[in-house]
């Protein structure tokens, strides 16, 4: 398949309005990282995401929409939705909602009975979505499982001669996925961290907002309600181990010469060999959330690189996300000090 290359002009935005009309599958950005488009009510043209990004069938895809008059059509919008809404939208929030019957491919909901709605920030793509007409699926434009897109080369690199087009405006400036609420449980309930933080949800919510990201458990035989949930995520093919900048010195006194090492400016201003192979999270934790998909992917597709070694960041508001999405890439790995592998 030819894969057409397209910029944020008005007649690249039209010609890939007309390519999801056709029932292909675009690639197009957001502040978060890359998504990968198609008509979210037509089954065969979700068929092709699922294959392009060899995705599990039972991991739901987001429904990305250009305005809000869009979902009304296919979910049922609750009070608590509205409220996020008017707060977070356009933005980096994914709501799960309950869907209206027959109007959902259950495709994109993984054959559940709710859809995760988002609307992202970036103009170019609102006005793509609503040119198409109809809302889009929108997960990440990456092979299954592989560090997200946080620039069109990364899905040129993953997805060329894969689908129809790809739509370049630029690098991402979140970085990370958003944060994805499920507004259809008891309580609210964060299933994956983001740019929205649990504390700003409560503020908005007035009521408890339970963050479920570190104690909600998947069996095998049973369907997430939001991607991220159950299979492996983010991972480059090299090993991940996430380092505490405590324990700076002592890794320093670990690296070969085969291992990379991403920290933030401060610490690689202290990097004692000038050879060692190394990435700028930049200088706070925004640039952080920003650079770490970009380093994971340049790492792994340096043969000599052995391991990455990624340092880890506070706790707290985005921290928590871009923890979230480097514990997933390291497999739980962790840099214990001189003895560990």
């Amino acid at each position: 398949m030819q894969t057409n290359y397209l910029m944020n002009t008005e007649q690249d935005i039209a010609e890939a309005a007309r390519l999801l009309q056709a029932g292909e599958v675009v690639a197009f950005p957001t502040e978060t990282v890359y998504g990968l488009g198609a008509d979210a009510t037509n089954d065969e043209a979700v068929g092709k995401v699922f294959a392009a990004k060899g995705r599990p069938a039972d991991n739901p895809l987001i429904m990305t929409v250009g305005d809000v008059e869009q979902i009304a059509p296919y979910v049922q919008i609750t009070g608590q939705a509205n409220q996020l809404m008017a707060a977070f939208w356009p933005g980096s929030l994914t709501m799960i909602l309950p869907i209206k019957e027959g109007m959902v491919s259950m495709l994109v909901t993984g054959g559940l009975q709710t859809a995760a709605i988002r609307m992202p920030e970036n103009e170019v793509t609102r006005a793509l979505i609503r040119q198409a007409g109809f809302p889009i699926v929108g997960p990440s434009a990456n092979t299954s499982g592989k560090p997200s897109p946080t620039t069109a080369a990364h899905v040129k690199h993953d997805m060329a001669g894969k689908i129809a087009g790809i739509v370049d405006d630029g690098p991402t400036q979140v970085g990370v996925e958003s944060t994805v609420i499920d507004l259809t449980a008891k309580q609210p309930t964060i299933l994956r961290t983001g740019a929205v933080t649990q504390e700003e949800l409560q503020k908005v919510l007035g009521v408890e907002v339970v963050d479920a990201t570190s104690t909600k458990s998947i069996a095998d035989d049973q369907a997430p309600k939001a991607p991220g949930m159950k299979y492996r995520h983010y991972a480059p093919d090299k090993d991940v181990y996430v380092f505490d900048p405590l324990d700076w010195d002592d890794l320093q006194e670990k690296l070969g010469a085969n291992d990379a090492v991403m920290a933030d400016e401060a610490l690689l201003k202290q990097l004692k060999n000038a050879e060692q192979p190394s990435w700028s999270l930049g200088e706070n934790l925004n640039q952080a959330s920003e650079n770490l998909f970009a380093g994971l992917r340049f790492f792994d597709d340096v043969p000599v690189i052995e391991k990455i070694y990624v340092e880890s960041m506070p706790e707290i508001g985005l921290g928590k996300a871009y923890n979230n999405r480097l514990a997933k890439a390291s497999g739980g790995r962790l840099f214990q000090g001189p003895e560990s592998d």
